[in-house]
């Protein structure tokens, strides 16, 4: 009978990323119909995540980097098809499909993080409302006659770039939680085919092979 060997896969850090990054979403998501501190803290905390992330995809451990899981369309079909055939083949880190995933997540957070951004800079907060400040004061800057005009296109212009971003957060903001899904049903459909709790080995950095 083949031994189950324990092998070392995924590092502290791409664990604690992996559930803080999983917290952080979910509380800024819940968060964001009262546009409070606490989702704007939450969306900077995500910004972070992903930030460390993507240094980490290239300095980190074996399975972190972003060169062990960087899959061509032709290997993905392969694996895709091992699925159909019911002869999956196997894979110690990231297999194709999650590894798209992975790719979609991050570009899809990086997406919604900005454009969180723009919209607290339209508001007059955050890194990004410096712009907008430079815009206000160079509209008061005119003389009497303009100066109310000005200030009232400008304030219109940032209303009008708020909605516009506004309506962009929401779109990837969901779109990043339909990917959530997605996620993690093809965890479970991944831990069912391989037959080993994939969740748990985000937890304990460990996966089971047989020697």
């Amino acid at each position: 009978m083949a031994e189950e060997v324990r092998i070392k896969v995924w590092d502290i850090a791409v664990r604690v990323f992996h559930w803080s990054l999983v917290a952080l979403f979910f509380v800024a998501y819940l968060s964001g119909d009262d546009e409070s501190l606490l989702h704007v803290y939450a969306g900077y905390g995500v910004l972070a995540l992903v930030a460390f992330r993507i240094v980490w995809g290239f300095i980190g451990t074996k399975h972190a980097r972003f060169a062990d899981f960087n899959y061509g369309p032709a290997a993905t079909w392969q694996y895709v098809k091992s699925i159909i055939s019911f002869k999956p083949y196997h894979y110690l880190g990231h297999n194709p499909l999650g590894a798209w995933m992975i790719f979609a997540l991050l570009v899809s957070l990086i997406g919604a993080s900005w454009s969180g951004l723009e919209v607290y800079g339209k508001q007059g907060y955050g890194p990004l409302a410096q712009a907008e400040t430079r815009l206000v004061s160079s509209a008061m800057a005119n003389d009497d006659g303009k100066e109310h005009r000005s200030e009232r296109g400008t304030k219109k212009s940032k209303a009008v770039g708020e909605e516009f971003w506004g309506d962009i957060h929401e779109a990837l903001s969901n779109l990043t939680l339909f990917l959530v899904f997605l996620h993690v049903v093809g965890v479970l459909i991944s831990s069912a085919i391989d037959r080993e709790n994939l969740i748990k080995g985000m937890v304990t950095g460990y996966k089971t092979r047989r020697a």
